[in-house]
């Protein structure tokens, strides 16, 4: 199994065998549910979809209650497809749990990063603002200065850098290392930051 689906629950450092503190993540990873099976002959290519989290029923659709019920299986609340890897042992309905995980690991964890609304230029892009904090300059600080062309091509560039919406961006953050497993609490220790806020859906990968 390359993966799994887990819930960002903080960050905190813990002491290695060197005596070194460091800073880690850590994330509920699973356990995951086998929600459906994908193959070759049926689908054109192999596949597991997992579930992760319990989900109401009165939130969910008709065909996906149906589908549920059918499978007999809880309800999940995410659903996540993993490919390219050999799905012959596999069931609907086994769960996998945060144990294909060792610690040494190093694994790739892909989340949303937290959302930061409408902001301006110095904050979205690092624009250091134009003028100064005198010489009438009261409202012109944090501004992006002119935007606009000559008389050619007298139109406003596409791609110019300007405020807009910041952050809720799908982030890939590769080669981090798995520092512990703690399987009685389905929990993984990740050395580093991992996108995403506080108790945002985070997918992790071998």
């Amino acid at each position: 199994m390359p993966g799994l689906l887990g819930k960002k629950i903080g960050m905190t450092s813990v002491f290695v065998d060197n005596g070194k503190s460091i800073p880690v993540t850590a994330v509920e990873a699973g356990p995951c549910q086998i929600v459906s099976v994908k193959t070759k002959s049926k689908d054109g290519y192999e596949a597991l979809t997992l579930g992760f989290g319990v989900a109401k029923e009165k939130n969910l659709t008709k065909p996906e209650a149906i589908a549920f019920k059918k499978k007999k299986l809880k309800p999940s609340k995410y659903l996540k497809e993993f490919r390219n890897f050999n799905i012959e042992n596999y069931e609907v309905g086994k769960e996998i749990s945060c144990e294909i995980f060792e610690a040494g690991d190093k694994v790739k964890v892909k989340g949303r990063s937290k959302g930061k609304g409408f902001q301006g230029v110095m904050k979205r892009h690092g624009f250091g603002g134009v003028g100064g904090a005198t010489h009438g300059q009261k409202d012109r600080q944090r501004h992006p200065g002119s935007i606009g062309q000559s008389s050619w091509p007298s139109r406003v560039l596409k791609g110019t850098r300007m405020a807009g919406r910041m952050g809720y961006d799908n982030v890939t953050v590769k080669n981090l290392e798995v520092v512990r497993v703690i399987p009685e609490k389905n929990i993984l220790l990740i050395k580093g930051a991992i996108p995403g806020a506080i108790n945002s859906i985070v997918e992790i990968n071998k």
